[in-house]
């Protein structure tokens, strides 16, 4: 008795894992960002607590650029996105800051030892970090203005001219 209540167990088991890996296959979407796709769709606050959405952002190029206050190589691309953003902002296109984790008091203690102009977005519950699948930071996506990711780059900016050039990738 015990054995055949085991088979029927095993074989209730075996049937909802091949279930199981048959939907994951052919009916679960896919997470995350594809190249030549649309940016995942997301709102955030920023940091003085006004909403913003990709969707706002169409029809600009966007550089969207994951990062945390306590990466040292965040830290020192800062400069020159927000020079970068500086030189471009009148032409279409906008370099955004997405924070992953910690307090808005964390981040902006941070931002007055480097102040920057763009808009840092926080995303305090990591939603859109898990969304876009960030692993190290920085990591940037490079968006067109229609929408459509064109480039990861798990990166550290080193100067204006690195910035400028992916930049004008994205120039409407």
């Amino acid at each position: 008795m015990v054995n055949k209540t085991a088979r029927a167990l095993i074989l209730i088991l075996l049937t909802i894992a091949i279930g199981f890996t048959f939907y994951q296959f052919y009916f679960a979407k896919e997470k995350g960002v594809a190249l030549g796709e649309p940016a995942p769709a997301f709102t955030l606050m920023t940091i003085d607590g006004e909403a913003v959405s990709i969707e706002d952002l169409q029809g600009k190029g966007v550089l969207l650029n994951f990062w945390g206050w306590w990466c040292e190589p965040c830290e020192l691309e800062m400069p020159y996105l927000n020079e970068a953003y500086q030189q471009m902002k009148d032409e279409d296109i906008v370099i955004v800051g997405v924070h992953i984790g910690g307090t808005p008091f964390e981040i902006k203690q941070f931002l007055t030892q480097v102040p920057v102009q763009f808009p840092i977005l926080h995303d305090e519950h990591r939603a859109v970090t898990q969304l876009y699948e960030i692993g190290p930071i920085p990591t940037s996506f490079l968006i067109d203005s229609d929408g459509i990711v064109i480039d990861k780059l798990v990166t550290v900016y080193t100067s204006v001219d690195d910035v400028m050039r992916d930049l004008e990738r994205i120039k409407p």
